[in-house]
């Protein structure tokens, strides 16, 4: 039997959280996202709170939902995954704990049971678009 993995069995990255540091996993992040075999990087926009049609709630759990829809959109159209996601940017306009707890349910949510990415959770007085409280970036290794 061939001791080597088959390449679709190769995972891309592998995400850990040394011992010396706190557990962030009731945060929804990793502290490390290990790169190590990948044939495809995907670089994806910060995207919004914004429906189809350009529009954003008012509501900032309704902004968080769509955005991570929205880039669960781009994932499907390139035929990829959340799980291929390593390392997400999140701006919030006016960062609270309370915007902070929907965010986390909604991560918590959409990467049930699984190792969560690396995140680094930026707070700003503004984004592009008037009305718009959140942005999601992320950076994605595939096979």
């Amino acid at each position: 039997m061939n001791s080597t993995p088959e390449l679709w069995q190769i995972k891309s990255f592998e995400m850990f959280n040394p011992n010396t540091l706190y557990n962030p996993n009731a945060f929804a992040y990793s502290h490390v996202a290990e790169v190590r075999h990948y044939l495809r990087i995907l670089h994806i926009s910060g995207q919004g709170g914004e429906n189809q049609q350009g529009q954003l709630s008012k509501d900032f759990a309704q902004q968080v939902h769509q955005a991570f829809s929205n880039v669960q959109h781009v994932l499907d159209e390139v035929d990829a995954s959340i799980l291929d996601i390593a390392v997400l940017r999140i701006l919030v306009v006016d960062h609270s704990p309370k915007k902070h707890q929907f965010l986390i349910q909604e991560m918590q949510q959409r990467w049930k049971g699984h190792a969560f990415p690396a995140c680094t959770l930026i707070p700003v007085p503004c984004l592009a678009l008037q009305g718009m409280l959140i942005e999601v970036e992320a950076t994605a290794y595939c096979m």
